[in-house]
């Protein structure tokens, strides 16, 4: 019973992109094969549209839905693609004469793209605005000069973004242009979470918002931090008792300064099970089991330890040489 139940709630979709990058959207195959890269006239809620199919027809839960199905009409033929390119060609001389509209009517919009339908039969202009903007007289006089349907879409300035594309600061073509469909929660306590400066030049994107990647590694720095020590707890360390002013969670390592004032960096991981080796002194490489040499901890055994044996830190100790040695959680002394 569970079976047949199971096999009820599946349905046959497809996905269909309508612009690069866009969101998915699933629509019914009624029966037909589609494969990745076709182009195909579909109904929306918009009208008769022409997408890029981006996922061929595959089985997928009924629950995974969010909206109802709307059916894919028919393959695009050449014809349809011809046409669809053609008026693709027209649209920069459609936002040229837009924006002479908008001048003389004094509008305070500022036009962003323009963008026919396969058929030309609806003409879709988006512009960002700081206000409503009254546009009805803007709209009768674009449809006697383009004699079809007119649409005017406000967006805000992320869409502004994803529609014109460009480079972030870090050298890449936009993230919200090249891969990301949906536009996620950015706050500046993700920012203040990684430790990043508030400074807007620093952490705004080349819309003035967020940076969308200050949301791609928020979740691996507060697990990380709930696991570390907090800023202005005392540390005992191998170089004394001190107090952590700053936490690096990339390196997995804290900051301490000691009582004489010198900061020093102190990992963080535990030792690895079954492993044998802490670390030793760094640059010396001798294991450090307990009851070693000097202040480094390091073991005499066969001739190892400080100064002696293959190279080792001559200096006396981990933190006076500043060689790093792996320190396990159970040394923190939050209580202090």
């Amino acid at each position: 019973m569970s079976s047949a139940t199971s096999v009820e709630n599946m349905v046959t979709i497809v996905g269909i992109r309508f612009r690069p990058a866009g969101r998915i959207y699933h629509f019914d195959p009624q029966g037909e094969s589609y494969a990745t890269g076709q182009y195909v006239i579909v109904e929306t809620v918009r009208g008769v549209e022409a997408g890029r199919v981006v996922i061929a027809s595959k089985k997928l839960s009924e629950s995974e839905l969010s909206d109802p199905l709307k059916p894919v009409l028919r393959l695009a033929s050449e014809d349809e693609l011809r046409m669809m390119l053609s008026f693709k060609g027209k649209e920069k001389d459609a936002l040229v004469q837009c924006a002479r509209h908008v001048e003389q009517h004094r509008l305070p919009m500022k036009l962003v793209e323009a963008e026919y339908t396969f058929d030309g039969s609806r003409l879709t202009f988006y512009f960002t605005a700081d206000e409503r903007v009254d546009f009805r007289a803007l709209v009768r006089d674009l449809a006697a000069t383009f004699r079809t349907r007119i649409e005017l879409r406000q967006i805000g300035a992320r869409d502004q973004a994803k529609l014109q594309g460009g480079v972030g600061p870090c050298g890449k073509t936009l993230c919200c242009s090249s891969w990301i469909t949906d536009f996620g929660v950015v706050s500046i306590k993700m920012a203040k979470e990684q430790d990043l400066p508030l400074n807007p030049a620093k952490i705004s994107g080349v819309c003035g918002r967020l940076l969308c990647c200050l949301s791609y590694e928020n979740e691996n720095y507060v697990q990380a931090k709930q696991t570390m020590p907090q800023v202005g707890t005392f540390l005992d360390t191998p170089s004394g008792t001190g107090r952590v002013v700053s936490i690096n969670v990339p390196k997995e390592s804290v900051e301490v300064m000691l009582e004489s004032g010198v900061i020093i960096q102190v990992p963080v991981n535990p030792q690895e099970p079954g492993s044998d080796k802490v670390g030793g002194c760094g640059s010396c490489s001798v294991k450090a089991g307990g009851g070693g040499c000097g202040s480094c901890g390091a073991n005499k055994k066969e001739g190892g330890g400080c100064g002696k044996g293959n190279g080792g830190c001559a200096s006396g100790g981990c933190g006076s040489c500043g060689v790093k040695q792996k320190t396990s959680p159970q040394t923190y002394n939050s209580g202090v």
